[in-house]
């Protein structure tokens, strides 16, 4: 019977420390990849002006109200549709220019059970709403969180004839209250 032995092999410090660091380094990756993700809340959009909004925020008439907890400094809703009646081109700093309160109370007679919102400013302490452009103020009528709600919606806009450029958006409004 033969016998194979081996020479014993001589490490380092230095070897013997880093392979303590990378045994180390996968068991912290085993744990912190074992840990569930918390996931991220976002608010709900109250898209019906005939139902009061509960939340903690108070929104002028022109923003898209969205349920927004007592704590938040900055926080945004879910994903939604929104049809873009009308936009307006403009300086990016300029706040004084944007579709006129008339045009939106006008709108939001014609679409009782849908919010019309516009967009101003994106000021601290306002909302602000995203895929839109710094350069262009914008007028839209929420759609709801599908793309099939937001085509019956924009079926219903162009059936009535005032507003032949409109358009689908998703977007999301976001408040940034710091």
């Amino acid at each position: 019977m033969i016998s194979l032995k081996r020479p014993p092999i001589h490490l380092s410090p230095a070897v013997v420390l880093l392979v303590g660091v990378v045994t180390a380094l996968s068991l912290c990756a085993g744990v912190i990849s074992a840990q569930t993700r918390r996931a991220v809340k976002h608010g709900t959009i109250c898209g019906n002006p005939a139902i009061k909004c509960r939340t903690s925020a108070t929104f002028p008439e022109n923003d898209l109200p969205f349920q927004i907890p007592s704590n938040a400094n900055i926080y945004d809703t879910d994903l939604f549709y929104a049809i873009i009646l009308k936009s307006v081109n403009v300086a990016a700093d300029n706040c004084e220019r944007f579709v006129p309160e008339s045009e939106r109370l006008a709108a939001q007679a014609q679409f009782p059970d849908h919010k019309v919102f516009s967009s101003r400013c994106a000021d601290p302490g306002g909302l602000f709403y995203t895929n839109t452009s710094s350069k262009t103020r914008f007028m839209a009528v929420y759609a709801g969180k599908s793309l099939a709600d937001a085509n019956k919606m924009l079926a219903a806009v162009k059936a009535s004839g005032k507003y032949p450029g409109a358009n689908i958006r998703r977007m999301r409004a976001g408040f940034n209250g710091t």
